[in-house]
């Protein structure tokens, strides 16, 4: 079985999102990211991520997902509501909106995942829960050093 593995991204002074959750000025070329051996590895590896609900609604159009972002697996959405309108999906990404808790997200997850690895992508609140839980396997960290937030 494979880990729970939480990731996370986080500028050299500890700058993870601004105030309204965005990561942006944390990926200032995303496309040289997409092509960076950790990230390579984590997605070979992962087999469903859990995602908070705020890294979700970053994607200003919901089915941009379909195709584009870099894990394509089953994504478990930790919310407090479902979105009234499901984002497109295909026969590899899909999403499941969890409503009742972390701990439930992660199993349906693990259950999706099979022996591979399940990624939990959010801001400082879903990996509070997650650390809270007890649920993470493993913890990665990615400091960016040519990025000082500036508040």
């Amino acid at each position: 079985m494979g880990k729970v593995i939480l990731g996370m991204t986080m500028s050299l002074d500890g700058f993870i999102n601004d105030r309204h959750g965005s990561v942006e000025a944390l990926y200032p070329d995303l496309e040289v990211l997409r092509y960076t051996e950790p990230l390579s590895e984590s997605i070979r590896n992962t087999g469903a991520v859990v995602m908070g609900r705020n890294s979700f609604a970053m994607a200003k159009d919901p089915d941009w997902f379909a195709g584009n972002y870099e894990y394509q697996v089953p994504i478990f959405v930790l919310t407090h509501q479902a979105p009234e309108k499901m984002p497109k999906q295909t026969d590899d990404l899909t999403f499941t909106f969890v409503t009742d808790g972390i701990e439930n997200a992660i199993g349906h997850a693990k259950a999706a995942a099979g022996d591979k690895d399940v990624t939990v992508i959010g801001a400082t609140s879903t990996a509070q829960q997650c650390l809270k839980a007890g649920l993470a396997d493993d913890c990665t960290l990615i400091l960016c050093q040519d990025f000082l937030a500036v508040v």
